[in-house]
């Protein structure tokens, strides 16, 4: 058994396996899951695993070079911004239109769903490189 960093067995999968720009996406219960993209189902009722909960544990384990957001966010739900903002201060963070937002998790390695109800609690995360 693991005795530090991520435990969930299948997100843990998905990082070890991610490349250089390869990306995954957290969700909040209402974002579409496109077809043939694996999906990680955490929710387990309303609210609960929330957004920021899931960030952060992955943000943990993972080398993120950039975070993808929608335009949205900003304006229906400026309490994830100001937590992607403020979690990811040393990191570029690009907005796009919700729509372009979802287009592009068609690309993602996998969709990890919280339980999280709120607008815009989306993000996309770019892998990194870690070179030690």
């Amino acid at each position: 058994m693991k005795k530090h960093g991520m435990l969930n067995s299948h997100i843990a999968k998905v990082l070890a396996d991610l490349g250089h720009t390869d990306t995954i996406v957290v969700a909040d219960v209402g974002l579409p899951i496109p077809e043939g993209v694996t999906k990680i189902d955490l929710a387990l009722k309303l609210g609960n695993p929330s957004f920021e909960e899931v960030v952060s544990s992955i943000a943990e384990d993972m080398v993120i070079e950039k975070v993808i957001v929608a335009a949205e966010m900003k304006a229906d739900n400026p309490q994830a911004q100001a937590y992607i903002d403020h979690t990811f201060a040393d990191c570029p963070i690009e907005d796009v239109p919700h729509e372009q937002f979802k287009a592009l998790t068609r690309r993602a390695k996998a969709v990890i769903r919280t339980g999280e109800a709120k607008p815009f609690a989306n993000c996309i995360l770019q892998s990194g490189v870690h070179f030690g």
